[in-house]
């Protein structure tokens, strides 16, 4: 399997994949794939934190990371929403989301980002360090289960002296 950055020959499967990953998807409203083609062509797109998993030329998966800002009433803060990941089902349960989660914390990382924010199963994200976005006082713009809430700190303390409202870029809204 090769993880790489997804480049523009890529759209056409990245729509194909994320459309078939959430199909039969308990929580997904079925326009992921539309909301990550408006994300593309948004200020919050990091063309770098954007990539996909691919097996025998195949692409399998794909992940996004954009930019949002958490703000509070004195301080706005950087961090990132990952949204979506998303893996053919004939491919689920192998591992292949989790090496796409991974290897974009590391990217970003790279990147100088100190946090990522998400909406997710509280059963599949905790493995890979997230934690409820309450615990540090973070708050998601919309009437969720906390539970479902979570971020992760990519460097050690990235997220001290961080609370306050989750922004979203608008096309999360579109």
């Amino acid at each position: 399997m090769i993880l790489r950055q997804e480049n523009k020959n890529d759209h056409k499967d990245v729509f194909s994949v994320i459309e078939k990953a959430f199909k039969d998807a308990e929580f997904a409203d079925n326009t992921e794939q539309f909301l990550v083609e408006r994300l593309r062509k948004s200020v919050a797109f990091i063309p770098e934190l954007s990539m996909v998993a691919e097996i025998d030329g195949k692409i399998v998966g794909h992940i996004l990371l954009t930019k949002l800002i958490i703000k509070n009433k004195s301080t706005e803060f950087d961090s990132l929403a990952l949204a979506p990941v998303s893996v053919l089902p004939e491919f689920q349960g192998i591992g292949i989301g989790g090496k796409l989660i991974l290897e974009s914390h590391k990217k970003a990382k790279e990147l100088g980002y100190k946090s990522i924010v998400l909406l997710g199963h509280e059963n599949y994200y905790p493995r890979f360090g997230y934690e409820r976005a309450d615990k540090y006082g973070i708050e998601l713009p919309f009437e969720v289960p906390k539970e479902n809430c979570m971020v992760i700190e990519l460097v050690e303390n990235g997220l001290n002296g961080v609370n306050g409202m989750v922004e979203y870029p608008k096309e999360f809204n579109e």
